[in-house]
């Protein structure tokens, strides 16, 4: 039966490949793997190469893809996709498509000059999930960053054979923490490309270990995480109501501590200050570094304002730079998006970069008092932004506008305040807390591989600051 079901898929993808060129069909569509088809449930089960594959798909083709289900199987057909996160122990994601609200005509963009950013020919045995453009040669050093960057260093040139083992590091956001940790990862993976290396947020390595639980496959993802040589895990401090993922993630730490293996973890806070951590994982923790990054000062701020500068090819007045640095509230990400906001209003409105500008931009882009964010304030700009009304966000509905905004509610709304994911989910639309983890994980893919995207999400982001 499933022979005649793989039929049916082949069918289908005649059907797309003659609404689409040659070039996107065998970048887009060649690649994807016919899994099975179940008939209790009408759903097809369908293996793409990666998650940003997937994520492409469900932008670009979607509608073309239920539309030739339809047509093919004559059903009403669900359809998921399946990741292969590591072939050589079959670890896998499945992820739901959304299901276009009409799908009786097919609508694919013209794509055919245009070519993928991003794009994973085949499963790879295992994705270190790093920042390529986060690296040693862009982390611009300073007195407050000092030690972590030297140790970092270490590290990455003897990973698991120094006395920095676990290397804890904490800090303020916007100081740099993620930068570093990638360009560890960066460093370690260019000198020992055997070396199975993976960084990965808390909050995806929550996700993974909820979905392992919900397939009865915890015993895999623990097994798959105990293969690695140099694990780094950003974010920790996400992990305070996950009692059930810290116990799993400390039978991973130790079985990778016992034998030699690198731990890199980051936080925004010390490990004493980490309610959730156990004294046993301190103790751990104490036997390695502990190190802190404190906010750039204003020296650190022009130093990395002039190597963005040059890294860009963009041209500041000295005295603007100055000016920035002394008011972005010594956060990286506040300088970059400063500069990007800085450009963007001198090539739309045609001028020149001038401290005028500059206080303009100031005003919008840097947070003044500490006010706390809502979940109330985040959903009325991502709905205002996105003209969708809370509404819809809050409805059952599967509609792609909806579900973007939805997802980006949640991810702002873990990112902007400390409410548990839980909270956050009944507060958007009476979801659980699983559905705010995916919806989270979902937004940091994308924001990897999507320029636009960024863009969006930072205008949103700029909005609170405004707002305040």
């Amino acid at each position: 039966m499933q022979n005649s079901h793989k039929a049916l898929w082949d069918n289908c993808l005649h059907l797309i490949r003659q609404n689409v060129t040659e070039q996107q069909y065998k970048t887009w569509f060649e690649p994807i793997v016919f899994e099975s088809f179940s008939e209790d449930s009408s759903t097809l089960l369908l293996q793409v190469p990666s998650a940003y594959f997937c994520e492409y798909l469900e932008q670009n083709y979607i509608k073309l893809m239920f539309w030739a289900l339809t047509n093919s199987f004559k059903a009403n057909v669900c359809l998921n996709y399946r990741i292969v996160t590591d072939k050589a122990h079959k670890l896998v994601q499945d992820i739901e498509a959304d299901k276009p609200a009409d799908i009786d005509v097919p609508v694919v963009s013209n794509r055919a000059n245009q070519s993928p950013t991003v794009l994973d020919a085949a499963p790879h045995d295992l994705n270190p999930q790093l920042d390529v453009h986060k690296t040693f040669q862009t982390f611009i050093e300073g007195d407050s960053n000092k030690l972590p960057r030297t140790v970092g260093l270490n590290i990455a040139e003897h990973p698991g054979k120094t006395t920095f083992n676990p290397f804890f590091i904490f800090g303020p956001s916007g100081c740099g923490k993620t930068h570093l940790i990638n360009a560890i990862g960066v460093r370690c993976k260019e000198m020992y490309p055997q070396k199975r290396v993976l960084y990965v947020s808390a909050r995806l390595f929550q996700v993974q270990f909820t979905d392992a639980s919900r397939r009865n496959t915890v015993n895999d993802f623990i097994h798959f995480y105990q293969t690695i040589d140099v694990l780094i895990i950003d974010d920790v401090q996400e992990w305070a109501t996950a009692e059930r993922t810290v116990a799993t993630f400390f039978h991973i730490f130790d079985h990778l501590f016992r034998l030699g293996k690198q731990i890199i973890l980051a936080s925004d806070r010390p490990p004493v200050d980490l309610d959730w951590l156990k004294d046993r994982m301190l103790t751990r923790f104490s036997c390695g570094l502990i190190a802190e990054m404190e906010k750039p000062n204003v020296q650190l701020c022009i130093d990395i304002l002039h190597a963005k500068c040059r890294r860009d090819g963009l041209k500041i007045p000295a005295d603007v730079i100055q000016f920035i640095a002394e008011t972005a509230n010594g956060s990286v990400r506040d300088l970059e998006g400063v500069v990007n906001s800085l450009m963007a209003y001198s090539i739309v409105y045609n001028s020149g970069v001038d401290m005028r500008l500059a206080e303009r931009v100031i005003k919008r882009a840097v947070k003044v008092d500490n006010h706390p964010l809502t979940v109330d304030d985040i959903l009325e700009k991502v709905c205002g932004h996105y003209n969708v009304s809370q509404q819809h966000v809050f409805s059952k509905s599967r509609k792609r506008d909806y579900v973007l905004v939805r997802q980006v509610s949640m991810y702002l709304a873990q990112k902007y305040t400390k409410m548990p994911a839980s909270r956050i989910g009944q507060l958007i639309g009476g979801r659980d807390h699983s559905t705010v983890l995916h919806s989270c994980s979902a937004v940091e893919e994308r924001l990897k591989v999507d320029k636009a995207f960024q863009a969006e999400l930072s205008s949103i982001e700029n909005s609170f600051k405004l707002k305040k």
